[in-house]
């Protein structure tokens, strides 16, 4: 398995993409919410550190991907598959992927969807965790689950896979 995305990219997007990543898998456990600014915030850290870090053209042509995800994510919402939030900061994510690295992330999100599913349900079930958090509205909302949890993830993962393997 070998990424596409340069590692070069990715270890410069990666400081900033990792809290912003905690903020939102956190935001969306407690509140149910991914936050418009943790998707602004992310849209602007592409905004200004791809410019430096990826070519002109590379750069350019990957705010298609955000348009894209975009249509596709309120689609989705529309249909009732998944939250607003979840669908703006997944496009918001997208310019960070490189096109060929799709099918990977592809499955590597499918594997965060159902690691993170199952540890919140492990963790709700657990009276400790509850607890220590016993604000959550994931922990109350037993039909819904916090899909910020494995997106946030999934770009921390990612980005940090492709760092590595520049190392």
């Amino acid at each position: 398995m070998s990424l596409e995305i340069s590692a070069s990219a990715a270890t410069w997007f990666l400081p900033f993409a990792v809290p912003i990543g905690l903020w939102v898998a956190w935001n969306d456990m407690a509140f149910m919410k991914i936050p418009n600014k943790a998707v602004a915030a992310l849209v602007a850290v592409y905004a200004v550190v791809g410019l430096f870090v990826l070519p002109l053209d590379v750069y350019a042509w990957r705010w298609l991907h955000l348009a894209v995800i975009l249509v596709i994510g309120f689609l989705m919402n529309m249909a009732g598959l998944l939250g607003a939030g979840d669908a703006k900061f997944a496009a918001a994510m997208a310019p960070f992927i490189a096109l060929g690295d799709f099918a990977i992330v592809c499955y590597l999100f499918a594997v965060l969807v159902i690691v993170a599913f199952a540890c919140h349900r492990a963790a709700r079930a657990m009276p400790a965790v509850r607890a220590a958090v016993p604000h959550w509205e994931s922990w109350q909302r037993s039909k819904d689950f916090p899909m910020g949890l494995a997106l946030g993830s999934l770009l921390i993962i990612y980005l940090s896979l492709g760092a590595a393997a520049g190392a």
